[in-house]
């Protein structure tokens, strides 16, 4: 029901007089709208709008996966699945066991958008485009009738009379229930704080290493397939694939490293040291590989032969040259020492870290909502009832890879089940 104010500025939604009920849900984005199109689904006779700040909305959802929508991931087991989030991980097992990724196929799958599992297990609409995505959502968002309101960036919140208030610059609503689901916003954030949440400082995640090192300088786009990187004086470890760019690392093994290391590289302002194992193999073995190649190969020129596929030429002469080892000398030249700095090259390099990179479009940060303050079986607020909380805006994140999304999904459902009720 439309009301108007005695201050024509502005209008005003309002449960008076209304047994629907209303639900306003914060943010535009995928946790916003799963949340509305299934709480709609579960209880017609609910009234819902989704305010979003901007002009546009679902605009996360349209750049992920360089405009393809990574949906998720193909992770189908809970207890494995949590384990790609540095924070959440505990508070997401019980809600993955409700809805994951086998519910999340079957769910676009009914809506008439097939989901696709690509080699690296990343998850994408058959279509190819996220506007498959953003279609799905546009035409249930019409059937249900769910209003979305867009300019109408939220300036205050507060609860009145068992209802929230919430105010926009143009309008003000009256609400049962209230979702906040406008992700990463420092400004909602803020708004957060005034209803006595506490708000873990944000820092960012998913980002590339910035590394000026002559052993790397000049070799952008050389990856290899499986390396292990750590953050020295931390037990921070991962491996996957690498890739040198013109600022320094990226590749999923530097991602996931900047994810759980998050808070650690924060706190040491971007300055740090990373060993990385190119091959994620053992020194000794490597080192073994090295002298059997000197006792079949003698003759040949180091630079010109190497014995691993996965490191490119260029790079394998990067490693070599810094091993003290010279341009024409051939295998049966080396001595010992010069044949532990090329493995040592292999395996234990150490490069100094300044700085980060945001990777790409996808900012991430770990922060936000304290997770204690939330009740997981509902997503709802332990310090206030009907106020709800999805996505990105709780101090959940997570790798790269479908899972942030994933996330998203599983918050959407299980909140839409407890709007629901009647």
């Amino acid at each position: 029901m439309k009301i108007e104010n005695k201050d024509k500025s502005k209008s005003e939604f309002s449960l008076l007089g209304n047994k629907k009920g209303l639900i306003v849900i914060i943010g535009g984005g995928a946790a916003g709208y799963f949340t509305a199109i299934n709480a709609k689904e579960n209880n017609p006779d609910l009234d819902i709008i989704i305010l979003e700040k901007g002009k546009d909305v679902l605009q996360k959802v349209k750049i992920s996966g360089g405009g393809r929508c990574n949906v998720t991931h193909a992770c189908f087991e809970p207890k494995e699945l949590v384990k790609f989030y540095p924070r959440g991980e505990k508070e997401l097992l019980g809600p993955f066991h409700q809805f994951m990724t086998g519910d999340t196929f079957e769910w676009f799958d009914d809506r008439g958008v097939p989901l696709k599992i690509e080699d690296d297990n990343r998850v994408f609409p058959e279509a190819n485009t996220s506007q498959a995505i953003i279609d799905c959502f546009q035409k249930a968002v019409d059937k249900l009738q769910i209003k979305v309101l867009t300019n109408n960036g939220v300036n205050s919140v507060y609860e009145q009379d068992n209802q929230w208030v919430v105010n926009t610059k143009e309008q003000v609503f009256k609400a049962d229930k209230l979702v906040i689901a406008a992700g990463s916003s420092k400004k909602v954030w803020e708004l957060c704080e005034t209803l006595d949440h506490s708000v873990i400082e944000p820092v960012p995640s998913l980002f590339t290493f910035n590394i000026n090192d002559k052993r790397i300088v000049d070799l952008l786009g050389i990856a290899v397939p499986n390396a292990t990187v750590n953050i020295v004086g931390t037990k921070l470890e991962a491996s996957g694939p690498l890739l040198i760019t013109h600022w320094g690392m990226s590749g999923p093994a530097v991602l996931k490293l900047s994810a759980f290391g998050a808070r650690i590289l924060a706190d040491r302002k971007y300055q740090y040291n990373i060993e990385v194992n190119w091959l994620s193999r053992p020194t000794d073995k490597i080192l073994n590989v090295l002298l059997n190649l000197k006792k079949k190969e003698p003759r040949k020129t180091v630079i010109l032969k190497s014995p691993f596929a996965e490191i490119s030429k260029r790079l394998w002469e990067r490693f070599v040259k810094f091993s003290e080892i010279d341009a024409n000398q051939n295998w049966a030249d080396l001595n010992s020492r010069q044949l532990e700095n090329l493995a040592n090259q292999l395996t234990k390099g150490v490069y100094n870290a300044n700085g980060r990179t945001t990777f790409k479009d996808e900012f991430v940060t770990a922060g936000g909502i304290d997770l204690k303050e939330i009740n997981f079986k509902r997503f709802e607020s332990r310090k206030h009832k009907n106020l709800f909380f999805v996505g990105e805006v709780l101090n959940i994140d997570a790798v790269t890879g479908g899972f942030n999304f994933q996330n998203a999904w599983t918050g959407g459902f299980i909140c839409a089940k407890a709007l629901a009720e009647k």
